[in-house]
């Protein structure tokens, strides 16, 4: 069974996009990482052309980013001043890497540089998630006890006009957050992807967050940028597939809720390994398909207006004649979703807490 993309004009397996969205969000939920690495390589692989690949995972990051933020709201743990200067820098970064998105769209070399980020972003943060995935399980199997410096200070410590930031009891340069926002909004405009495997890092090592505020503040800070890189491909490109969506929103959402269970009960050093091989395998597959695969033309897919169903036609109409209110309505549906569903996981599981009470 395959459903015609109206915007991106392919066809796709639904029931194979739900599945690889579902196990992306696992993924997600096991290390508290978005999963736009993965899942936008794997709707290149499955026929989406990259520039709406790119697009369409943001709009999905946008809803699963709104979810856990949200859960995370409810908890208090989030620091909103710190989340805030990161977005700062994530606005400014985001309109670099869409201008830097025309340029290469403009000369027809789009789908090569996404290709590229991928492959080398990909083999790095794996090769570097592995090295130290594999020496933790070495030191656990020797029962080694290493001690670390606890402050190490780079040069983007020395940085002026220092703020203090009383939720996370820090005293810190604004420019330190701006700086890292600016380097994931670029990213995230190039690859759609919600930055999270660089900011966690760089919120704990670089500006020595309180880990319990790490996961709901680098949430909030993906919002705004998956807001910006929605609107901006929506209006600029008319990229954004809400049928598209809606299949990657439903699948990672129950993917993520399933990956934040097990997070809880699973050791996940041995989990974190395979992860990063899995990301080595598809930077591998995604190098050897640019460079070594031979590519066949594909026939463009004309499918008349005649043949789409009436949702389809609607989104194609709204999409073309008001591209503006198509790129709000996008961020709306994706933050309705997300909401709901943070609200709905939080009635279960309140609804479990009761049940359980009373037996």
């Amino acid at each position: 069974m395959e459903v015609f993309l109206p915007i991106a004009q392919v066809f796709v397996n639904p029931i194979e996009i739900l599945m690889l969205s579902a196990i992306v969000g696992v993924l997600s939920g096991l290390f508290g990482v978005g999963g736009g690495f993965l899942m936008t390589p794997f709707l290149i692989f499955l026929g989406v052309p990259p520039a709406y690949a790119v697009a369409n995972e943001a709009n999905n990051i946008l809803a699963t980013s709104v979810s856990g933020s949200t859960t995370h709201y409810l908890k208090n743990t989030l620091d909103y001043k710190m989340g805030l200067m990161i977005v700062v820098g994530g606005t400014i970064g985001t309109s670099l890497g869409i201008y830097t998105f025309s340029y290469f769209k403009g000369i027809g070399k789009i789908d090569t540089v996404i290709s590229l980020a991928y492959m080398y972003i990909l083999a790095i943060i794996g090769t570097l998630m592995l090295v130290e995935s594999l020496g933790e399980i070495d030191k656990a199997k020797k029962n080694l006890l290493i001690k670390k410096k606890l402050h190490v200070h780079y040069w983007i410590h020395g940085l002026p006009l220092r703020m203090r930031f009383p939720k996370s009891k820090l005293y810190e340069s604004a420019f330190t957050p701006i700086i890292i926002g600016l380097m994931v909004g670029f990213i995230a405009a190039i690859m759609g992807i919600g930055g999270a495997f660089i900011l966690v890092p760089a919120m704990i090592y670089i500006i020595k967050m309180p880990t319990k505020l790490v996961p709901g503040t680098s949430l909030f800070v993906t919002i705004f940028v998956s807001v910006i890189v929605t609107f901006l491909h929506s209006f600029n490109y008319g990229s954004i597939d809400l049928l598209l969506v809606v299949m990657l929103v439903v699948g990672s959402i129950v993917g993520v809720q399933i990956g934040q269970k097990l997070g809880e009960k699973i050791d996940s050093s041995g989990l974190r390994a395979l992860l990063a091989i899995l990301l080595l395998v598809v930077g591998i597959a995604i190098a050897y398909d640019s460079f070594f695969a031979e590519h066949v033309e594909s026939e463009i897919n004309m499918v008349s207006d005649a043949d789409l169903n009436f949702f389809s036609l609607f989104i194609q109409q709204f999409s073309i004649e008001m591209p503006f209110f198509y790129g709000l309505f996008s961020i709306m549906f994706a933050i309705f979703l997300g909401v709901s569903a943070a609200f709905i996981r939080r009635f279960f599981s309140n609804l479990r807490k009761k049940l359980f009470l009373k037996s």
